[in-house]
């Protein structure tokens, strides 16, 4: 079921409002355009800035408009395990299948810390877990060998590593089973990630060429890299460029060239500067994009 190309989906804004009527219309064209699977109020989805009320609507909306057609992943992050809590059962209730949680950010738990908020979410609620593992946004770094303890719970069933260290994929392997999921956090390096022993990724720039990402997973899990690496080369301009500043508004500056969705981001995200335009626009002309 959580196999090949995951949008890490914007949560798009107009006015400082979110567009309820365009998040249906975003959801529609990623299955249209082959995506696997839908993963809203993540990082990209701009959580840190959206109410709660606003988070639980837009998984609501998200689930709705996909109707069973492709996997739902709810970020049900917290640094504070009460209002994970209150998340995922959230994110059940509304039904998801399965639920996205960032290792603790900020508070900067110990292993033991980790495996105590991750035990208590897998306790909270029915449904899969996949752990968010980014050190370099959370400051805590989750160890392979943590990850193999929580792996013995029955609904924590993968990660989604953005630690961008390709040995991870095989130590992982080894510590939690071939069978546990592993998702790329990282686009530059996806196709080497399922070379590893990965089998997807939640991505950033599968917002902007989700039809590309798709096919390139597809070509890694078929075993096709040569053909995988030719779709790395058409994208990986754009997952530079994206990156330059914050992604989420390098993914929205994006879809906003395409027509999908406006590119405001809430503060303190800003508006890009005219240099990472420019190469974003390079970028998406290189991809065919534009």
């Amino acid at each position: 079921m959580f196999k090949g190309s995951f949008p890490a989906l914007v949560t798009p804004f107009t006015n400082g409002a979110v567009d309820w009527d365009t998040l249906k219309k975003l959801v529609e064209w990623h299955i249209g355009q082959g995506s696997n699977g839908i993963v809203p109020v993540g990082t990209t989805g701009e959580s840190p800035t959206l109410s709660h009320e606003e988070h639980n609507r837009v998984i609501e909306e998200v689930v709705k408009a996909a109707a069973g057609r492709v996997p739902v992943i709810a970020g049900a992050g917290s640094n504070a395990t009460a209002e994970g809590i209150e998340l995922i059962r959230h994110a059940e209730a509304a039904g998801a299948d399965a639920a996205l949680v960032v290792t603790p950010y900020y508070n900067k738990p110990t292993q033991r810390g980790m495996v105590a908020h991750f035990t208590a979410m897998h306790d909270a609620s029915s449904l899969p877990i996949i752990i968010y593992n980014i050190p370099g946004r959370s400051v805590v770094d989750m160890s392979p060998e943590t990850m193999g303890q929580l792996a013995k719970l029955p609904r924590i069933i993968g990660v989604k590593d953005a630690t961008g260290d390709l040995s991870r994929v095989a130590k992982q392997r080894l510590t939690c089973g071939p069978e546990f999921i592993q998702l790329s956090g990282e686009d530059a390096t996806a196709l080497g990630f399922n070379a590893m022993g990965g089998v997807g990724c939640i991505s950033v720039t599968a917002n902007v060429a989700p039809k590309l990402c798709a096919e390139m997973q597809a070509a890694t899990l078929a075993g096709d890299y040569v053909k995988a690496m030719e779709y790395q080369d058409k994208l990986m301009p754009l997952h530079i460029a994206i990156f330059l500043e914050p992604g989420v508004a390098g993914a929205k500056y994006a879809m906003s060239k395409l027509g999908l969705c406006a590119a405001e981001v809430r503060l303190p995200l800003t508006e890009l500067t005219a240099p990472t335009k420019a190469a974003i626009d390079a970028a998406m002309a290189h991809a065919g994009l534009i």
